[in-house]
């Protein structure tokens, strides 16, 4: 198998075999989970391909499967099944083992410090079509979360969001050169800002927070229809 295989294979292994694990019972979430999945696959796979077409990033093919659909190697396809997958997992361990959600106090804190902050990024970053977009597309969310939705998942979603950048970065830091003598994806310097963490874009932690808030928002809002239905 290719590296990136490899790593989504060990990314997925581990929060499968727990995922029947008493206390956090995940298995009970998949329906409602997969379905959040399908949605965030659609939209980042769409968006995956026209970036890759347009030179912002590539696949070096030292390290991925030669074969392509939508100009993205099938590991790529994989990422954003296994990605979401395991970091909702984290999620769901931390609604487990937390009975006290510890950050809802801070909840429209880290809301409004995001929302100034990735506005602040999409006004003078504009030129850069990787910041630009990711950006928008993760503060767009978050108005609908602050201003509309407000949801009590989120002080949950924020412990996770914080705790799952650990696995993240070493999984992104592994795609992205750390521990190969070239990246397995290689990010073009025009469309990014150039601020790294170790290998990392920094936009790769505003990806990883629309990859996780999309899966969560779609999951939640179907377990509480069932809810509702039961009490009904």
């Amino acid at each position: 198998m290719s590296l990136y295989a490899w790593l989504m294979l060990v990314s997925f292994i581990g929060p499968f075999a727990l995922s029947f694990d008493k206390k956090v019972a995940f298995y009970k979430w998949f329906k409602p989970l997969f379905i959040g999945i399908l949605v965030n696959m659609i939209l980042f796979i769409l968006w995956d391909g026209w970036f890759t077409r347009a030179g912002i990033w590539s696949f070096n093919n030292d390290y991925v499967w030669r074969f392509r659909l939508n100009d993205l190697p099938i590991e790529e396809w994989s990422f954003f099944m296994v990605v979401p997958f395991a970091s909702v997992f984290i999620y769901a361990c931390l609604k487990a083992y937390f009975p006290t959600n510890i950050f809802k106090p801070f909840v429209h804190y880290l809301n409004y410090f995001f929302i100034l902050l990735l506005a602040f990024a999409c006004l003078f970053f504009y030129q850069k079509t990787y910041t630009l977009v990711n950006c928008a597309l993760a503060l767009i969310l978050l108005i609908f979360h602050q201003f509309y939705f407000k949801k009590q998942y989120m002080g949950y979603f924020w412990f996770a969001y914080f705790v799952h950048l650990i696995p993240f970065v070493i999984i992104n830091g592994i795609l992205t050169g750390m521990a190969t003598p070239e990246p397995v994806v290689s990010y073009n310097a025009n469309h990014i800002i150039g601020f790294r963490i170790i290998t990392i874009p920094i936009e790769d932690t505003i990806y990883a927070l629309t990859c996780l808030l999309i899966p969560i928002t779609i999951m939640e809002f179907l377990l509480s229809k069932k809810s509702l239905t039961k009490i009904n």
